[in-house]
């Protein structure tokens, strides 16, 4: 029989001690799966939390994070800007159907609104500038000036 030493944390001979591997490492996940595990247990959303649970659930928000932070990358770019600002999140958010479904009743602070102009309110075109083109030499030309 081999005698466990007193502070050895259970181990027997009492070794070197294993490096520890968090759970998001294991998962290959950015999102803490430890805090969102604490914190499903500390809101008492029900009597008892799973070991997959916070697992899953950080995999969602990493998943969805990673979505809107490319998006809003992309509205970005096309503004041609460096930052992403939360305009950039609206823009992002709003042009895309499923994220604008899921985040429909949400208000982004500083985002501003969709850039909008309802076809009512534009100038209607006429029907004779439609069907007579005006000639483009006869424009371009200015009267001359006499000096």
């Amino acid at each position: 029989m081999s005698k466990v030493r007193k502070g050895a944390g259970g181990r027997k001979g009492g070794g070197p001690k294993k490096k520890s591997i968090s759970r998001s490492i294991k998962a290959g996940l950015q999102f803490p799966i430890g805090q969102i595990g604490r914190y499903l247990k500390k809101g008492c959303y029900s009597q008892c939390v799973g070991t997959g649970a916070p697992v899953y659930l950080a995999t969602v928000l990493e998943y969805l994070a990673a979505e809107v932070l490319e998006l809003a990358g992309n509205a970005a770019r096309d503004n041609k800007k460096n930052r992403i600002i939360p305009r950039h999140v609206l823009l992002a958010v709003r042009n895309d159907e499923e994220l604008g479904k899921l985040l429909a009743g949400v208000t982004i602070a500083h985002g501003g609104v969709l850039p909008n102009i309802n076809p009512v309110l534009l100038p209607k075109k006429s029907e004779k500038a439609a069907k007579e083109p005006k000639s483009p030499t006869k424009a371009a030309k200015s009267p001359k000036r006499k000096a």
